[in-house]
């Protein structure tokens, strides 16, 4: 059902937070440059008119899903520190302290789903529009990366014993009785599975997981005889077969049991050789501010850019004129009307200006890289803890929502500081011209 509107000019007998909190505190700022009549406009069609119990406010959800970006917490953590933290309630609405959790933290989850991909997309637009004229330059940088999923570093080894585990616990569910539970035989191969790096340990290891393998095999065709044709497990058990005949050359391998559609991506990284999860396109104007940010799964850089290119126009309402990319991006020189620009070795009749502008382009095209760094340490790209493909593109969103936040806060901040900076350096140097005529006299 539909949210209840909340009367601002309510009165009530505790401080107002318009009264007591500091108006230059950056989250104070934020709320009251953010647009949240757009979020309630668009959000509000996908709640029922008269069915169920009043949902939440609807900048209530919005206002913790950026919290917990920017402050780099969990659904648990931004839900607990809005029961303590002023500024945080005065960002999602509330006009007076309010004791107690505004929500059960599955309930971000829940709304999450709710306004989906579209949704996320439109908290991008505004942190863009709030950065005001630092996003309307003609100029873009884009770089890929890898958001790594929320899963254990896949081996075979460990993928089949998580098989067994889950044929026994479908066994149970369903009250089948199996031939055997290999719970002995599992322990004794589990200590020989053990130090296969070491030269004499290698080929007990090997004959170790052969049959731990063939145990998991046994067990799903034993479940799969046991139970109906079409049973709700069937897609479990697809699955299972589906890891269980993968090799170490098969295209398309499953890494994951719990995340399925996990990649496993190489991007030359001489201490990470591979990382697994999806690859994330990331556009960033010259003045710092990210205008796209668009998930992938495992795509050649250079077929990412268009959907890219596309996504910015819809963010932002132009096209770039010029896109400054690194050499991964090999194959492209024009998209549209913007211009591709790729590191490459200068023509003979360049002059020295046309050389030395170039060059200082693609150097600034590297501050991606740094920007890039800060999203994954400070707003959740690092680690992906969302469901499903639609989780990807989800936290990627967020994540650079939180970016071009945070750059805004920062820059209140800073404005701020460099004012009272001023004041009180006028005020020092007036008190020192007043000691200087006392002493004259």
């Amino acid at each position: 059902m539909i949210p209840r509107k909340k009367d601002p000019n309510l009165l009530n007998m505790f401080s107002h937070f318009e009264d007591i909190l500091n108006h230059t505190h950056p989250l104070f700022t934020l709320a009251q440059k953010v647009r949240w009549s757009i979020f309630e406009e668009a959000f509000l069609p996908l709640y029922s008119q008269d069915a169920g119990r009043p949902a939440k406010s609807i900048r209530l959800m919005v206002g913790l899903l950026i919290l917990k970006h920017i402050r780099n917490v969990s659904d648990e953590s931004v839900v607990e520190q809005w029961s303590e933290n002023n500024y945080y309630q005065y960002f999602c609405g509330e006009t007076s302290f309010v004791a107690g959790v505004p929500c059960e933290a599955s309930e971000l989850v829940h709304f999450r789903k709710r306004i989906g991909e579209t949704g996320i997309e439109l908290i991008l637009k505004e942190s863009i529009r709030i950065n005001g004229d630092d996003s309307n330059d003609s100029n873009v940088n884009i770089d890929t990366t890898v958001q790594e999923k929320n899963i254990t570093f896949p081996t075979d080894a460990k993928l089949h014993k998580k098989i067994i585990d889950k044929c026994k616990r479908i066994a149970d569910n369903e009250g089948i009785s199996l031939r055997q539970s290999y719970t002995r035989t599992l322990k004794k191969l589990s200590v020989d599975q053990r130090f296969r790096n070491h030269p004499k340990n290698k080929a007990k290891a090997k004959k170790a997981d052969k049959k731990v393998k063939t145990i998991a095999g046994r067990l799903v065709r034993e479940i799969e005889r046991n139970l109906a044709p079409r049973s709700i497990y069937q897609i479990d058990l697809d699955l299972f077969k589906r890891i269980l005949a993968q090799t170490k050359q098969s295209i398309n391998k499953i890494y994951s049991l719990h995340e399925p559609d996990v990649c496993c991506i190489s991007k030359g990284k001489e201490h990470k050789k591979y990382e697994f999860g999806n690859k994330a396109s990331i556009v960033k104007t010259d003045t710092g501010v990210i205008v796209g940010a668009l998930g992938f799964r495992n795509e050649y850089d250079g077929h990412t850019l268009e959907p890219a290119l596309e996504q910015v126009l819809r963010l932002t309402g132009q096209l770039p004129k010029k896109a400054k990319v690194d050499r991964g991006y090999r194959g492209k020189k024009q998209i549209g009307q913007t211009e591709i620009m790729i590191p490459s070795t200068p023509k003979k009749s360049d002059t020295y200006y046309q050389r030395n502008k170039i060059s200082k382009a693609h150097k600034k095209r590297a501050a991606i890289e740094p920007i890039i760094g800060h999203i994954k340490a400070d707003h959740r790209l690092n680690r992906n803890f969302y469901k499903g493909i639609v989780g990807d593109n989800i936290n990627i969103m967020l994540a650079a929502a939180a970016f071009n936040f945070k750059r805004m806060m920062n820059k209140w901040k800073s404005s701020f500081l460099l004012y009272f900076k001023k004041l009180f350096s006028s005020i020092f140097d007036f008190i020192i011209f007043t000691n200087k005529i006392n002493w004259s006299f």
